[in-house]
């Protein structure tokens, strides 16, 4: 069901998703942190695999390892802080605007199509 405008009853309504958008950036960059920080084992693994091709493939291989873990860590972590933040969304802020009026609400102060209270 698309939201009403509780001010003055438009349907021409849009998201903002405020808290979803900064708790990507917030859960990407801190999944990137923590993926680079636990992508010492996986430059540890890399190495390891790599000395078959010596002393390059040990290099290449940590080095890929270390990659690898950062954009694991940073995708993981910006998926969580969207979910998180479009918890936040819907259940703290008013994540509605009206495109006619410019008023912003919540799901909870929406009226439904025939007028009352959701």
């Amino acid at each position: 069901m698309n939201p009403i405008c509780p001010n003055c009853h438009s349907a021409r309504v849009e998201t903002r998703n405020l808290a979803r958008k900064a708790g990507g950036v917030i859960g990407t960059v801190g999944g990137s942190v923590g993926g680079a920080s636990g992508s010492l084992s996986g430059a540890q693994f890399g190495m390891t695999v790599g000395v078959v091709a010596g002393p390059p493939g040990m290099l290449a291989g940590g080095l890929l390892g270390a990659i690898i873990g950062a954009l694991v860590g940073g995708t993981a972590g910006g998926f969580a802080g969207a979910r998180l933040g479009e918890m936040v969304d819907e259940r703290v802020l008013d994540n509605y605007r009206c495109l006619a009026c410019g008023h912003c609400f919540s799901r909870s102060s929406n009226h439904n199509e025939r007028g009352g209270r959701v």
